[in-house]
């Protein structure tokens, strides 16, 4: 019916635009599918100088419409080569932001719609997929049935909205009527990713209110030196407010003992918010669903579909267990604003920072049904198996070393020389390693520390990566780790 209403009673209204649009239409989708053919042939970071885009692009706006051939000759010269091509199969630095055709189509339709998703009342079919697809998830993930979500933007957002949250509960809501107090503690390891810090700045709490929490060998954080800060803080006077768990941490995707953390907050009553943006994405996997072993006693819970679940950014998932603490912290209600519908629907603006919001939940429904939930487990097991097949090498390997244990598709390594050396001349040759690596244009990793060493990261997360994309990363490890060797026994 609404079909039929659509393509007949509008025809004529929309005939000019319709034309208009699939007038270039062709053009685009034709560059876009050569972009995805090529991707390959492209290096993988991109290799220009700070302003050399810049530069290529006129000083002025033009002041009448361009040729549309000329735009997209100017996009493939000038802008494709400042694009570090994060949709590239060997593109194995920081986390993934994979993409997938599936997630593209949504896209395509998501900005053709550009409906604003506020409220319920400005697109009730948003806000009642959003709804569905927080259902979806939270059953395939083994999360507490009790727990809501909504999707928002980034994780830092999402983690930002869980410390205000845990703010005015611990405070009775009166930090937002008369300002933040200055003696509210929050907790992570000295892992956590920096979002929590610059949370609690942004939250008013203060950054030396945050405190960092040492952690084990592989890099957990230790519960018995969180326990030991809280008892610290109840005893100086100070008020444990919030403990953030990393279930996948950013540097090497530790995984927090979040039972046992789950178990403190417990008993200090306490807030306790579990950081899964990338590490997340497993949970769709029954066999990695112990990573949250204890999440019945957690208040909220954040992971990221645009990092690993296949769809683009940016699209957070964001659950809570007590919705009406979430509300009572964000909630306002302008005159503009209210409804006839107010209280029987879910109007989103309310779950977070913002007032606009896109229509995010096409894309992971149409990622969920294009894909498939096996289609999904598939490319995650995938992805797992050839770290294992990356990270065996790495054992085998005369040249390299874990520096701590590999774990779903990330394995943290770094190159020692045959000779025996000081951290710091080793810190020196990976970091040369990984510059002359990326510098070839045909992979890219990155690095962080660990215990003052600089390591390596692998990350096997890309859409369509196969085993013959990580064999190229191997040999390209050989060669230069030889080149190396070759050039460090020359300069003895």
């Amino acid at each position: 019916m609404y079909l039929l209403l659509f393509t007949e009673s509008f025809k004529n209204t929309f005939m000019l635009q319709r034309k208009e649009f699939t007038k270039h239409a062709p053009e685009i989708i034709n560059w876009i599918d050569t972009f995805f053919k090529n991707i390959e042939n492209l290096p993988v970071k991109s290799l220009v100088k700070p302003k050399d885009i810049y530069d290529q692009l006129p000083t002025k706006a033009p002041q009448h419409a361009e040729d549309w051939e000329q735009i997209l000759d100017d996009l493939t010269n000038i802008i494709l080569p400042g694009i570090t091509h994060w949709q590239h199969p060997n593109f194995h630095a920081y986390f993934p932001a994979n993409s997938s055709v599936e997630s593209v189509y949504a896209e395509f339709i998501t900005a053709a719609l550009g409906a604003q998703c506020m409220i319920w009342d400005t697109s009730p079919a948003a806000a009642e997929l959003e709804e569905k697809m927080m259902d979806w998830l939270k059953d395939l993930m083994g999360l507490p049935s009790e727990f809501e979500g909504c999707i928002q933007d980034t994780a830092s957002t999402a983690t930002l909205v869980a410390i205000i949250t845990a703010r005015e509960w611990k405070t009775n809501f009166q930090s937002n009527e008369y300002g933040v107090p200055n003696n509210l503690r929050t907790y992570c390891s000295s892992q956590t990713h920096s979002s929590i810090e610059k949370g609690v700045k942004i939250a008013g709490m203060g950054s030396r209110n945050l405190i960092k929490i040492g952690v084990d060998d592989q890099m957990r954080m230790r519960p018995d030196l969180l326990e030991k800060a809280i008892l610290e803080d109840i005893e100086n006077n100070k008020i444990p407010t919030c403990v953030v768990v990393a279930t996948g941490t950013t540097g090497t995707v530790a995984i927090d003992p979040l039972k046992d953390i789950a178990a403190i907050c417990k008993k200090y009553n306490v807030w306790l918010h579990v950081d899964a943006a990338f590490a997340g994405t497993a949970l769709l996997l029954p066999e990695y669903q112990w990573m949250i072993d204890g999440i019945e006693d957690a208040d909220s819970f954040v992971f990221n579909p645009h990092k690993w679940m296949f769809t683009n950014f940016d699209c957070t998932v964001y659950f809570v267990k007590n919705v009406d603490l979430l509300l009572r912290t964000f909630e306002i209600l302008p005159e503009y604003l209210k409804t006839k519908t107010r209280g029987a629907v879910n109007d989103y603006r309310d779950w977070g920072i913002p007032l606009g919001r896109r229509f995010r939940a096409l894309k992971l429904w149409f990622v969920m049904r294009g894909m498939g939930i096996n289609g999904i487990q598939s490319k995650l097991r995938k992805h797992i198996q050839l770290n294992d097949y990356f990270a065996d090498f790495i054992q085998q390997s005369d040249h390299f070393e874990w520096v701590t244990d590999p774990i779903l598709n990330f394995t943290c390594f770094r190159y020692i020389p045959s000779r025996k050396e000081s951290t710091k001349t080793i810190n020196l040759l990976n970091k040369s390693l990984l510059s002359q690596l990326n510098q070839t244009g045909k992979a890219f990793l990155s690095h962080t520390l660990v215990d003052d060493k600089y390591v390596l990261r692998m990350v096997i997360g890309q859409t369509y990566v196969e085993q013959k994309h990580i064999d190229l990363v191997i040999q390209l490890l050989k060669e230069l780790a030889l080149k190396i060797e070759n050039d460090y026994a020359s300069n003895k």
